[in-house]
């Protein structure tokens, strides 16, 4: 055993169970490839300054939780906590949104970090899948983002989710809730530091989690209570297009995201299943972002969708997915012209897109057969020194324990036949 392990808070991904993580995040981006989203990569680290803009210097995220760090030439840099800052810094480097083609839109998938207390569902290395749609104001594109990811968690089988969905208004009408925000803050029995946040960004204390808190915030004023007809009627239209689409989805009046950038929109899917770490995913509208940044107005929306997450809400529900097999045919050579035989026959079966393994290091009969049962795989083909003088290998199902001789030419029909 090595000296060695994987850092705290994080996690290595084997087989099988990569298998199941492999298969969710397919899942999770495939609405994105049939609805016009393009993939895009981003560096694992960024400019510092990108997220303390972006994501906000009053966030925890920032605050507390970004692995920042400086290089040997003096660059600040940071590990990405989050995928959206990236990819609009990503879109305004590359001028993607003057192509003349709005909204810009792309998917993304990968790993991000963030110091945290590790605890089931809450790592410090985690993956997500994310998309974004940049540089349009326009409900159906809220909507769009909500029902394609309703469509991912029910494409994997998941039924114990729910979406709940709320409106932060924008600079027009927040001013006015911050004001009677903080007024009422003021008023509450805080810690010196969250009292710091009622004056930086008061919506932020709204997303403490800490029940002596959230009690304490009970009789809080409700942003919907202070929207302006155009952030009331625009939400109304994202809640009409969801609603004749048939999703389903729950108003939560208090309902804050744990970033600054958000606006109007914003919404989060969480599975009861999951005890206090309940979200699975979740997004918004962040309309001021590009200028937050440095680059030009760019109206904006979208979502982050933990992989990790997922694959614990499946486990809650029971959901078992069906996973393509790894191998389905494991080739077991006696001999050393066996190996040649059967080499060339399995490299074959690759080519016409069967999944085939073969025994490696010179086993017995015996120990290939327990390397091909640990495969998994549905059929062995076996040959030895007479098999090859007959011009033959031995086909056996592993499941009903049925066994042939098949021509060595016509390996591959023959299993194709049998694989369907």
């Amino acid at each position: 055993m090595s000296t060695f392990q994987a850092p705290k808070g994080t996690y290595d991904l084997l087989p099988p169970a990569s298998a199941t993580y492999l298969a969710v995040r397919d899942a999770l981006a495939a609405p994105l490839k049939r609805s016009g989203y393009g993939y895009v990569e981003t560096p694992g680290f960024e400019n510092v300054e990108l997220f303390a803009r972006g994501v906000g210097e009053s966030t925890d995220i920032v605050t507390k939780e970004m692995y920042a760090f400086e290089t040997k030439g003096g660059d600040r840099l940071a590990l990405r906590p989050e995928g959206t800052a990236s990819v609009l810094r990503a879109t305004l480097e590359a001028n993607l949104h003057k192509a003349g083609n709005l909204p810009v839109k792309l998917w993304y998938s990968g790993s991000y970090y963030r110091y945290e207390r590790p605890q089931k569902g809450r790592y410090r290395h985690f993956s997500q899948v994310g998309a974004e749609a940049i540089g349009a104001e326009d409900p159906a594109l809220d909507a769009e983002l909500i029902v394609l990811a309703d469509q991912a968690y029910r494409s994997l089988g998941l039924r114990g989710f729910r979406i709940l969905l709320n409106s932060l208004g924008d600079r027009e009408c927040r001013p006015a809730y911050r004001e009677a925000l903080q007024g009422f803050l003021r008023g509450l029995d805080l810690d010196d530091e969250t009292r710091r946040r009622i004056e930086i960004n008061p919506l932020r204390v709204l997303d403490d989690k800490r029940r002596d808190v959230q009690r304490q915030l009970e009789g809080a004023p409700l942003l919907r209570d202070h929207l302006c007809d155009a952030c009331r009627a625009y939400h109304d239209e994202v809640r009409a297009l969801l609603t004749a689409q048939g999703v389903a989805f729950e108003d939560d009046p208090r309902l804050v995201r744990g970033l600054d950038y958000y606006t109007r929109t914003t919404f989060e899917f969480v599975h009861d299943g999951l005890g206090s770490q309940s979200a699975v995913g979740g997004g918004g509208r962040y309309d001021g972002l590009s200028e937050m940044i440095g680059g030009p107005a760019l109206p904006s929306v979208g979502w982050a969708l933990g992989v990790d997450r997922t694959v614990l809400a499946l486990q809650a529900e029971g959901v078992t997915l069906e996973l393509p097999p790894v191998t389905s045919v494991f080739a077991v050579p006696l001999g050393d012209e066996a190996r040649r035989v059967l080499f060339a026959a399995v490299t074959e079966l690759r080519r016409a897109g069967i999944a085939a393994d073969l025994s490696y290091g010179g086993k017995g009969i015996k120990g290939a057969m327990r390397s091909a049962d640990r495969s998994g795989a549905r059929y062995t083909l076996v040959a030895g020194e007479r098999d090859l003088e007959a011009g033959v290998a031995q086909l056996k199902d592993m499941e009903s324990g049925e066994q042939e001789a098949v021509a060595l030419d016509k390996i591959v029909d023959r299993l194709r036949t049998l694989l369907g």
